[in-house]
């Protein structure tokens, strides 16, 4: 009997565990991914990006480093093929390549501003910012989301045809990004913990 009954508590207990799951899958949504990014303040994360260029024979792959300080600072260090940054701080973008800075105001170029808006937008869990350059889609569930930025304005979208951007909870895992000329980009993100 005792037996039965332990039985019987383990399968409630699973229907259980399968109905909560089933309910918190879904409810996910663009509301609950935006908040959940958002309380995400700052981040370290391992990269691999492998660019396909029209002009090249196979994809041009890239590896380094990704730091992010919520709300409006990411840095990018690339380690190979050879070392160079990018820093994007408020409104400014700093650039280091082969020993010489560039440091460029985001207001002369809306275009890069309005890209690189995508992905500090979606770090900061900023839908308002995102929407008003991007028609936003999201599908998956909270452990395996996918989120699709479309651009919105003709301009926009002469450079950039679609973003979409993985995760899992408030962690980015992909981000692979379509140009209008034909030109793409994945960059593979793992999170380094914190020592």
């Amino acid at each position: 009997m005792n037996n039965r009954l332990l039985s019987l508590c383990l399968l409630l207990c699973s229907l259980w565990a399968v109905a909560t799951t089933s309910h918190a899958e879904s409810t996910w949504d663009l509301d609950q991914l935006m908040q959940s990014l958002a309380t995400a303040k700052n981040g370290h994360a391992s990269f691999i990006e492998k660019k396909s260029i029209a002009i090249l024979d196979k994809p041009v792959e890239s590896s380094g480093e990704l730091f992010y300080t919520a709300p409006d600072r990411l840095e990018k260090r690339t380690l190979k093929p050879k070392a160079e940054s990018m820093v994007l701080d408020k409104d400014k973008l700093i650039l280091e390549q082969r020993g010489k800075k560039h440091v460029l105001s985001l207001q002369s170029y809306p275009e890069i501003a309005a890209f690189i808006d995508s992905i500090r937008g979606t770090l900061a869990g900023d839908r308002k910012a995102l929407e008003r350059t991007y028609k936003l889609n999201m599908s998956g569930t909270q452990q395996d989301w996918d989120l699709s930025l479309l651009p919105l304005e003709d301009k926009m979208k002469k450079v950039v045809t679609s973003i979409n951007i993985s995760g899992d909870d408030n962690m980015l895992k992909t981000i692979e990004i379509k140009q209008a000329d034909g030109d793409s980009s994945v960059m593979i993100i793992t999170p380094i913990p914190a020592p």
